[in-house]
């Protein structure tokens, strides 16, 4: 333990604050979860995940009402989400045809620049042609 304190005292401060503190911890948690659970128990939280999220109510009108409200609103995200593909596709297209534009402006401007440069005669560099720079 002195060892642990010595060369890893991190370790050695959390196996320590293990052995004093260890099962208040654990109840402490126990009772919290325990509360927890009891406060959201009638809430239908647990559930909520199930069958669009809701039990039923008893009154059957109003289920029947529920269920095509909920579907018809499953419906309407299901829409959204093709046309926010649509639009992301729409966006990368944007993109591809920026960037095509940009890169043919460069390669004209380079083109320019190799045809504006002096053509003949002999030269020193070995006939090595530096990149465009501009």
């Amino acid at each position: 333990m002195i060892l642990g304190f010595i060369f890893f005292w991190p370790l050695g401060l959390a196996v320590l604050a293990y052995m004093i503190w260890g099962d208040e911890m654990r109840e402490m948690f126990k009772d919290f979860k325990t509360r927890i659970d009891r406060e959201f128990k009638g809430s239908g939280c647990s559930r909520r995940h199930r069958s669009y999220g809701y039990e039923k109510t008893g009154n059957m009108a109003f289920d029947e009402y529920r269920k095509a409200e909920l579907e018809r609103l499953e419906e309407e995200r299901r829409k959204l989400e093709a046309e926010k593909a649509e639009f992301e596709e729409f966006l990368a297209e944007l993109n591809r045809a920026k960037d095509k534009e940009e890169f043919d402006r460069f390669m004209a401007a380079r083109h320019n620049a190799r045809s504006t440069a002096p053509q003949g005669g002999p030269s020193n560099d070995g006939g090595y042609q530096a990149p465009y720079q501009g």
